[in-house]
């Protein structure tokens, strides 16, 4: 499995798993400055028991070699891959947002659980994101549900139909 991709509709832009200490650190900085300084969705960390998982997988985006967002997924039976896939954590900094980077991100989550036989991934979005989501290939699956006190959508893709 290829660990980075260079998108062709952005200049500059790289995702790759994160590889290494140094890697995971940054993923864990831009998440904490996201999910904790900005957004106060969580109080001091957003880093949970899914981090320490061995089959969960950490992706950092880069624009002209700077690091600026980052997604993980994981298999949601780690004894299936083949199975339901979750993505979640999608940050980028605000720095970043102008760059297009979150869409590289989502494609680049899809496509790794894609390569690895994954069937579907599901997601937990915040509204606003909505309609990035949908023009991603998305689609909502219920009603909106609290995640730590705030509402997201649960949305899914085929990654099936989207790997081809």
């Amino acid at each position: 499995m290829s660990t980075q991709v260079r998108t062709s509709t952005q200049k500059g832009v790289v995702c790759r798993l994160a590889d290494g200490a140094a890697d995971l650190a940054t993923h864990h900085a831009i998440r904490r400055s996201v999910f904790v300084l900005e957004q106060g969705v969580f109080a001091e960390s957003d880093h949970d028991s899914r981090d320490d998982h061995a089959t969960t997988l950490h992706v950092v985006g880069f624009v002209d070699g700077l690091p600026g967002g980052v997604v993980r997924l994981f298999p949601l039976d780690p004894s299936n891959p083949a199975g339901e896939w979750q993505g979640d954590r999608l940050a980028v900094l605000p720095e970043f947002r102008s760059s297009g980077l979150g869409r590289p991100l989502v494609r680049f989550a899809v496509a790794t659980a894609a390569r690895l036989g994954g069937s579907r991934m599901i997601a937990h979005v915040q509204p606003a994101n909505r309609t990035f989501f949908r023009r991603l290939g998305w689609v909502q699956r219920g009603a909106p549900e609290l995640y730590v006190g705030i509402p997201h959508l649960p949305m899914d893709i085929d990654l099936v139909v989207a790997a081809s």
